[in-house]
């Protein structure tokens, strides 16, 4: 389980350290920073995939993904006695990334490329990229140790230098992942690979949901969630039946789901609602009904990662169904560690009957993302290695 998760000089993250719990509830105004503690979260599991670098170019750049502001903002600028500008820049401009657990942590460093010939020259470089052992780093407790195409881990004779340079455009997870020469390297991969973000459940008409398709036994709802039936009949299969059961009674009294396989080997999903002669077909539920299933399949996986994220699971549903969605939330917090994105304060106020539930609560101070009620003494130990 992830203990800290730290940013800084990602959009308005200009510096900011999580604290995390089994259960994390992130919310705050429009514009206060959610959406960037998340997308930093996943720019973190991109690197596990060697896509940290397209990542980047799908948001405009490492230029656009930088803090905007100033490098510092001195207290006359705080209180407008001076407009807030830009300064002499003292040190190189840097996005950096870190999380850390119970045995591990992780940090990578990007920055823009030194001037060179290549057609690439806007690709961001990495810089610095470090496993360590335990909570917090310290220069004792280093692994693994690379300073762009450089890298040296630690083995049990003493530092061994790696004879062949890196690409500073890969991770190291998609360049050394080794069980024999690099096992912490293939460790945090495996793990970090193991996540899974849920933000892009459509339920619109043409949603890849509401489609019958070919079934196989899918125990992890896909991203778009285009497998719905699939993953269902699976949990009702090889998972907990009764659960998905109670979820949907509880969520719709008297109603059920059933998978029919259709001719060809195609998974169907009929909801069954009292009062009704015949089930209602995928395509004909409403967007909250469908959104709602999705969420089940996605949250009573047969498979629990190591961490799940979900973003803004409330939308398109009836705040009569947010109880159902919580209770969902709280038992697959039982076996992962979950990220919930919200607005809805009435879906916090649900999943606060967790004793674990960290309520993570941001707003913004001069462009810059913080976390509220965070002093000095409140903030995570944590260091960045220079």
């Amino acid at each position: 389980m992830l203990q800290t998760l730290a940013v800084e000089n990602y959009r308005s993250l200009r510096s900011v350290v999580v604290p995390l719990g089994r259960l994390n509830l992130i919310h705050g105004a429009n514009g206060s920073g959610k959406s960037n503690l998340y997308k930093a979260l996943r720019l973190l599991a991109e690197t596990a995939s060697g896509g940290v670098v397209s990542s980047l170019a799908r948001e405009g750049g490492l230029n656009s993904a930088f803090w905007a502001g100033p490098e510092k903002l001195s207290q006359a600028m705080r209180a407008g006695r001076i407009p807030v500008q830009g300064t002499m820049r003292k040190d190189a401009v840097r996005l950096k990334l870190g999380f850390s657990g119970d045995d591990f942590g992780y940090c990578i460093t990007l920055g823009l490329p030194t001037p060179s010939t290549s057609a690439f020259s806007l690709d961001p470089e990495i810089k610095r990229e470090c496993i360590w052992h335990g909570p917090t780093f310290k220069p004792d407790r280093m692994l693994v140790d690379r300073t762009g195409p450089t890298l040296r881990m630690r083995t049990e004779k003493g530092w061994r230098t790696l004879e062949t340079p890196l690409n500073v455009f890969e991770s190291i997870f998609a360049q050394i992942a080794d069980p024999i020469n690099a096992p912490e390297v293939l460790m945090q991969r495996e793990i970090i690979r193991n996540w899974r973000f849920y933000d892009q459940l459509r339920t619109d008409a043409d949603a890849p949901s509401r489609i019958p398709r070919l079934g196989t036994r899918t125990p992890i709802l896909s991203h778009d969630g285009s497998d719905l039936a699939a993953a269902i009949q699976t949990i009702l299969e090889v998972g907990d039946s009764d659960a998905v059961g109670e979820a949907v009674n509880a969520a719709f009294p008297g109603a059920a789901v059933k998978i029919a396989v259709e001719q060809g080997g195609r998974f169907a999903l009929e909801f069954e609602q009292p009062g009704l002669l015949r089930p209602l077909s995928c395509s004909e539920l409403s967007d909250g009904t469908l959104r709602f299933l999705l969420w089940l399949a996605a949250l009573l996986t047969p498979r629990p990662p190591s961490m799940m994220v979900l973003n803004e699971p409330e939308t398109s549903l009836h705040p009569e169904l947010l109880p159902a969605l919580s209770r969902l939330i709280l038992k697959a917090a039982e076996s992962t560690q979950v990220w919930v994105v919200t607005h809805s304060d009435a879906l916090i106020a649900a999943l606060q009957e967790n004793p674990e539930a960290r309520v993570i609560k941001l707003q913004k101070d001069f462009g810059q993302t913080q976390v509220m009620e965070q002093g000095l003494l409140d903030r995570p130990a944590w260091r960045w290695v220079e």
